[in-house]
């Protein structure tokens, strides 16, 4: 230990001061570190814990660290990341408090000699108050207990955050949200259909030590030892596709729509509204291409990087002479002068919509303290319930009669899924939509679920991400 921090604590204060000054993603900063490739395995482990557990529960962090302090108190940027460490570790790891407190006091020392003994008696104040509250508070909730507050402290998440969760979809599922957060995201994978059978993938997995085990989705893995999995080159050849569980249930659902909506003898055009960098795109083709059929899919994205990184991906992917990608603000869909791939009726519409992405917090832990509470809410300019119904309306008019529009996101709160969606169906043009069942689509890998026409598929410890999809048919002339 180097002045008496442990290698991966250092490693970890010197991204989280990085994550902080570029606002950047923390685990994009985590892959790219070269000092994270410095590290023992153990170390880099306990680093990458540190990095994304602080920057989920940022906020939660600086509450308490700051209730500490005197009135008035300040903390420099450099030491308040020191605590926000060791304070982690203390709720939410275990660490024994000797070990954190002087862990802690180091680290603040490192970025300011003069607040070792400050650092001391916030994380012994830390240790001695919130430690036991936040234990009380998992005690509340493994017994049953529903409390905001309660489901905010073991979470690390805004107070309203866990309100909007409860309020959207009951207080079992927000527990069990919260719960899973103690956990890394599992590890899914689907197979790439141009290129290997589930069985081939298996084995391929297999052999390079990835542990993988068949999930429902035909074609799809989970990894139970998913470590080398970017250093085996299958993701850069696009071997296959990595891809939450639930994502792949909706995209598998876009795929049997547009071949149960075909007209003729022609192969289902699809058009794909944020196509982001071509997973879904690549799943939906794959999955037709295992049913033995074909997608036409024109996709729409706003971002000019990602338009290319998809289009490349596509091609890499083997499925690029059924695929085309067009920069366009999905938005504009129903404004004059659109390309003339654009001037046609679509067997399906599939609108995966920019959310808060409240249902992936596992896999993106900026996203409770960065996200704003009116930016949910469900009127108002620029909120994203707003814009998500603007999509649904700009793109539900290239729906064909007898088609189907498809609508998902990866939030799992209802001001942004069938709030979004009644508002749509109570519009002049919504008017021509109704919700179809999903059970005759999904029944074979989410038995029971989605009579509605919408289904939110839940999260649990261990299990995958929540994501929401409904299901619209336009009528027949």
């Amino acid at each position: 230990m180097a002045d008496g921090v442990s290698p991966a604590r250092r490693v970890a204060l010197s991204l989280l001061r990085e994550q902080r000054l570029r606002d950047s993603r923390a685990r994009e900063l985590l892959r790219g570190s070269r000092l994270m490739e410095g590290l023992a395995a153990r170390d880099r482990a306990l680093a990458t814990r540190l990095v994304l557990g602080v920057v989920s529960a940022r906020g939660m962090l600086d509450a308490l660290v700051d209730a500490c302090l005197r009135p008035g108190g300040h903390l420099e940027p450099r030491v308040r990341d020191a605590l926000r460490i060791s304070a982690y570790e203390l709720l939410f790891l275990g660490t024994p408090e000797a070990v954190a407190v002087s862990q802690g006091v180091e680290l603040a020392r490192r970025a300011n000699r003069r607040c070792a003994g400050l650092a001391n008696a916030v994380l012994r104040r830390v240790a001695e108050r919130d430690v036991p509250r936040r234990e009380s508070a998992l005690a509340r909730l493994r017994g049953g207990g529903t409390q905001a507050e309660d489901l905010s402290l073991v979470g690390g998440l805004p107070v309203w955050m866990s309100r909007a969760l409860v309020d959207s979809r009951g207080a079992g599922f927000a527990r069990e949200l919260v719960l899973s957060l103690a956990d890394p995201a599992p590890v899914y994978v689907a197979a790439n259909a141009f290129r290997h059978d589930p069985p081939s993938l298996e084995r391929i997995l297999s052999d390079a030590g990835l542990a993988p085990r068949p999930t429902v989705v035909p074609g799809g893995f989970e990894l139970e030892s998913p470590a080398s999995l970017a250093g085996s080159g299958l993701v850069d050849n696009v071997d296959l596709m990595p891809a939450d569980l639930s994502a792949q249930k909706v995209a598998l659902l876009a795929s049997r729509v547009a071949l149960g909506s075909r007209s003729g003898g022609e192969p289902p055009c699809v058009l794909e509204l944020g196509q982001g960098r071509g997973t879904k795109t690549l799943l939906m083709q794959s999955f037709a291409q295992s049913a033995g059929c074909e997608l036409d899919v024109i996709s729409v994205e706003l971002e000019p990087f990602k338009c290319k990184l998809a289009t490349d991906r596509v091609l890499r992917a083997g499925c690029a002479r059924h695929c085309r990608t067009i920069n366009l603000d999905g938005s504009l869909l129903d404004a004059p002068g659109l390309p003339d791939a654009l001037d046609r009726g679509f067997d399906l519409v599939l609108v995966d919509a920019p959310c808060s992405g409240v249902g992936t917090l596992r896999r993106h832990p900026e996203i409770a303290w960065s996200l704003g509470e009116r930016s949910v809410s469900t009127g108002g300019e620029g909120e994203l319930p707003a814009l998500q119904l603007r999509l649904l309306e700009a793109s539900a008019s290239h729906v064909r009669a007898g088609g189907a529009l498809l609508y998902g996101t990866c939030s799992a709160l209802r001001a942004e899924d069938e709030d979004v969606v009644a508002s749509f169906l109570s519009t002049e043009l919504g008017e021509e939509f109704e919700p179809e069942p999903l059970q005759a689509w999904l029944e074979d890998v989410h038995p029971g679920g989605g009579s509605s026409g919408m289904l939110c598929f839940p999260q649990r410890p261990g299990g995958p991400d929540a994501h929401f999809c409904a299901l619209l048919r336009r009528r027949g002339l």
